[in-house]
């Protein structure tokens, strides 16, 4: 796999919630830290997602947001 993005960060699919249109994918990067994405159905179809299947979490931002309360 060749990509330009940076912040390729490998890890396990631990949790797939699956909607008729997008699915929640959350990846175990690290021991008790969790990345959770919303990508299309038919991109997790087309990955064959599976809970247990190694993965990456791909982050590609232009821009990083910053708040506090």
């Amino acid at each position: 796999m060749k990509i330009s993005a940076r912040n390729v960060l490998k890890g396990k699919v631990i949790a797939i919630k699956t909607g008729p249109v997008s699915t929640e994918v959350t990846i175990e990067v690290a021991p008790g830290l969790q990345i959770v994405s919303s990508i299309t159905t038919g991109s997790a179809t087309t990955l064959g997602l599976a809970e247990g299947k190694e993965a990456y979490a791909v982050i590609k931002a232009s821009s990083v947001m910053v708040a506090t309360d």
